[in-house]
């Protein structure tokens, strides 16, 4: 008699994960993730997410003749991504760091988007504006300028930046940085 193959139990969850092997992982790869971090390109690649997200601010601002605050959460999102990218950093301070030039990234950005708005209202050039800044602006900028609403969507492309800067680690690499930590914890 022929016997019909069993057929797959529906009721049965795909699987996620390995086959239940154990992947061989020592502190050495956790110490290849930390050689790897560099805090430095990390800063240069947050440099170049707030010069570019600057253009593109004016950009929009200027086509739809509108300023859209709530864009330094877009320049928060970017910011982490890069430092993500380029910095490779599995500790505290790549996120701080995120955070922080996001903050530095909407002050610039709204600075930089007020002289090309004053550039536009007196025909001249953003960079003439900037360059005619003296320590008498500060003060009207912070009066006129910045307000609540754009403190705290800083506040909030902190966090997101913060959350975005760390990598995602696959099982075996948090494992093998764990063990890493362990060891050099331990001497």
């Amino acid at each position: 008699m022929h016997r019909m193959p069993d057929p797959k139990n529906v009721l049965r969850l795909r699987r996620k994960h390995g086959e239940g092997h154990k992947v061989d992982i020592t502190a050495a790869d956790g110490a290849r993730l930390v050689r790897a971090q560099s805090l430095r390109n990390a800063f240069i690649a947050a440099l170049i997410a707030i010069v570019l997200f600057c253009v593109v601010w004016i950009l929009l601002t200027s086509l739809t003749n509108r300023v859209f605050p709530w864009m330094t959460v877009v320049l928060g999102a970017g910011i982490g991504l890069m430092v993500r990218r380029a910095g490779k950093g599995v500790d505290w301070r790549f996120p701080t760091l995120a955070a922080v030039m996001a903050v530095v990234g909407a002050i610039v950005g709204n600075v930089v988007l007020a002289a090309s708005i004053t550039a536009t209202q007196y025909e001249t050039g953003t960079l003439q504006i900037l360059q005619a800044v003296t320590s008498m602006t500060w003060p009207v900028f912070f009066d006129e300028v910045w307000n609540m609403a754009d403190g705290f969507y800083a506040t909030v492309a902190a966090g997101v930046a913060a959350f975005f800067a760390n990598p995602r680690l696959t099982r075996a690499q948090f494992h093998a940085l764990r063990l890493w930590r362990e060891q050099s914890d331990g001497h």
